[in-house]
């Protein structure tokens, strides 16, 4: 193992917060008085944490479009734009250090303010915007042979190399070139896993925002008010507030709870409303997927039964979750498809339901009937995940979601998520 890996790897692989204090919840300010997130450390740990998981696979190298993989490798981002363009790649050769390609004049700006990235690693790129630009032309074929020059440069032309996303003319141009493409994304989430205290940290902000946010809601939630209204100023608080992407608020009120449609509309809201929400959104990329649910002016017998069943759900599998149990041992205790009106556990997937938290909105663990009996995996200290439920009340169309984003810590969890969810709030109550 190269030396200089192995001081990184000495210095910066710690992920463990001390769990006799409070996760912090600090400021976005630096300051020169207290130690708030360590931007460069949190690069070093998040290249570490790759360079391990390279190591430990059969892999030569990792090429990267996805842009969390490109955020965890190189600490570059350009804006929420080009989530979805595949304008960008990055690098990653064992022994090596991360190479990006960047969107035109991205890449000068790069050599100037990203020091931690040699200047000769940041390159300007253009393959092919998801078909825009024609194969035909190519810039694919010369991006490839690019590549493949500098995995032999590196040593490891001979090695599988792991993709994650990518179009397929690219990928077909990086064959050509004598390339071994394979897939790269289940190395990548296995470095992503754990979170440091820089991530937990910046995860606790992004749930503290949201904290705010529901308090907007909460204050909106009137007759009158429509689903897309609160959608407008839950955005405004947020980007107010530091976010870096909105990327959905799910408002789902009255008749439209049951089934869940995953959206908002222009609804108005009316006096006895079941009305549930889902604010997802990140600060420094770290992402929240935070759901409360509520009543406007009253609530019935069978919504509030409703919604007492979802909180019982969630804290059962919140008391299971600790370092060393498993995936299905959580699960266990979520009601089968049938047990709450749907036909099979496919139809209810996401419903009863954990999901990681960090770059992305998915990662690590997934827990669900559909996988974790049959799969189960291991939680870990250091994992940050989302846990949700979803009850329909016996009227037919009210409903109760709520979540709760958890941090495991060396002996069970800590929540995150901290507006008020005991019991069903009734906003504006008469």
């Amino acid at each position: 193992m190269d030396q200089h890996l192995r001081e990184i790897r000495a210095e910066d692989i710690n992920p463990r917060h001390d769990w006799g204090r409070a996760l912090p919840a600090l400021g976005t300010m630096g300051v020169d008085f207290e130690e708030r997130v360590d931007y460069r450390r949190l690069h070093r740990y998040r290249l570490s944490r790759a360079r391990a998981a390279l190591e430990a696979s059969e892999l030569g190298a990792l090429l990267v479009f996805d842009v969390n993989n490109i955020r965890y490798l190189t600490s570059t981002k350009i804006g929420e734009w080009e989530r979805d363009k595949l304008a960008r790649w990055a690098l990653l050769t064992r022994g090596g250090e991360p190479i990006v390609w960047d969107f035109g004049s991205a890449a000068i700006h790069h050599k100037l303010y990203a020091p931690w990235l040699k200047p000769e690693n940041c390159r300007a790129g253009l393959v092919g915007l998801r078909g825009t630009v024609d194969p035909a032309f190519g810039l694919m074929k010369k991006h490839a042979e690019e590549i493949a020059a500098l995995l032999r440069e590196a040593g490891v032309a001979d090695m599988p190399i792991g993709m994650d996303i990518v179009e397929p003319p690219m990928m077909f141009e990086l064959q050509k070139a004598g390339v071994k493409v394979v897939d790269g994304q289940q190395v990548l989430l296995e470095a992503r896993e754990i979170k440091s205290s820089d991530e937990i940290a910046l995860l606790n902000r992004a749930a503290a925002m949201v904290d705010g946010a529901y308090q907007v809601v909460w204050d909106m939630l009137r007759p009158g008010v429509r689903e897309n209204d609160v959608v407008a100023e839950v955005n405004k608080f947020l980007y107010t507030h530091g976010s870096d992407d909105v990327e959905a608020i799910n408002a789902i009120s009255g008749e439209r709870c049951n089934p869940h449609p995953h959206n908002f509309t222009d609804r108005m809201l009316r006096p006895g409303d079941q009305a549930f929400f889902d604010i997802i959104q990140s600060f420094m990329g770290y992402r929240t997927c935070y759901y409360r649910t509520f009543n406007v002016g009253r609530a019935t017998p069978v919504q509030h039964d409703a919604y007492k069943r979802a909180r019982e759900w969630l804290d059962n599998a919140i008391a299971r979750i600790k370092p060393g149990v498993t995936t299905a041992h959580i699960c266990e205790v979520f009601p089968k498809a049938g047990e709450f009106g749907f036909p099979d556990e496919l139809s209810a997937f996401g419903l009863q339901f954990a999901h990681g938290l960090g770059l992305a909105l998915h990662e690590r663990p997934i827990i669900s009937r559909v996988v974790s009996m049959d799969h189960p995996t291991e939680i870990k200290e250091g994992m940050v995940f989302a846990i949700e439920t979803y009850c329909p009340a016996t009227d037919g169309f009210s409903a109760a979601r709520i979540e709760e984003e958890v941090v495991v810590t060396d002996k069970g969890c800590r929540l995150i998520t901290l507006f008020p969810a005991e019991e069903l709030p009734i906003a504006g109550k008469w």
